[in-house]
């Protein structure tokens, strides 16, 4: 895809975030809680931080778009992770299973990489993002989500706190610095 400005303002970029967001303290197991217990899509959750972190929330024109990103999870990456769950414990005893497996967590994680490539696309289109309310990520998040249960509402706010945690962006430079 060829930059444009609008993309040249998405420092890192979502793939970059979205990494080195899920590598910090806390943050898989709470994306794997919000997944497993609260049936959220990760990949949406890490692309609204990311958005936050650029001062941007999904407007109303995202819509569409987010409605196939989900469809796309639906059909692809959901069976792939049931399927790759479905084989750990037949591993035991059937090790050969393993190589099956590994091919099927590959396919789940380039699923996921493709939905984080079509939501960045997303947010560099026309009107499909706007502005931050202003409030912080934890409280957009919880707000947007409703989480039920102390589990998910911890879970909610480690990954909202550790992305608000990414800002700046290492080599980025605030206005009071330059």
């Amino acid at each position: 895809m060829p930059e444009t400005a609008q993309s040249n303002r998405f420092t890192p970029d979502l793939r970059s975030f979205a990494l080195t967001l899920y590598d910090r303290p806390g943050v898989e197991a709470a994306c794997l809680t919000l997944q497993d217990e609260g049936g959220l899509d990760v990949c949406e959750l890490l692309w609204r931080c990311w958005l936050a972190h650029h001062g941007l929330a999904p407007g109303p024109a995202a819509d569409p778009g987010l409605a196939e990103i989900r469809r796309w999870q639906g059909e692809m990456t959901v069976p792939l992770r049931e399927r790759r769950r479905r084989l750990k414990p037949l591993t035991l005893e059937q090790p050969q299973l393993e190589t099956l497996r590994t091919h099927l967590k590959r396919a789940e994680l380039a699923s996921e990489l493709e939905a984080l490539a079509r939501l960045q696309a997303l947010a560099e289109s026309e009107d499909s993002v706007m502005a931050a309310s202003g409030q912080s990520l934890v409280v957009e998040l919880t707000t947007r989500y409703r989480p039920v249960g102390a589990a998910l509402t911890a879970a909610l706010t480690t990954l909202a706190q550790q992305a608000e945690a990414l800002s700046p962006w290492p080599g980025q430079h605030t206005s009071t610095e330059e």
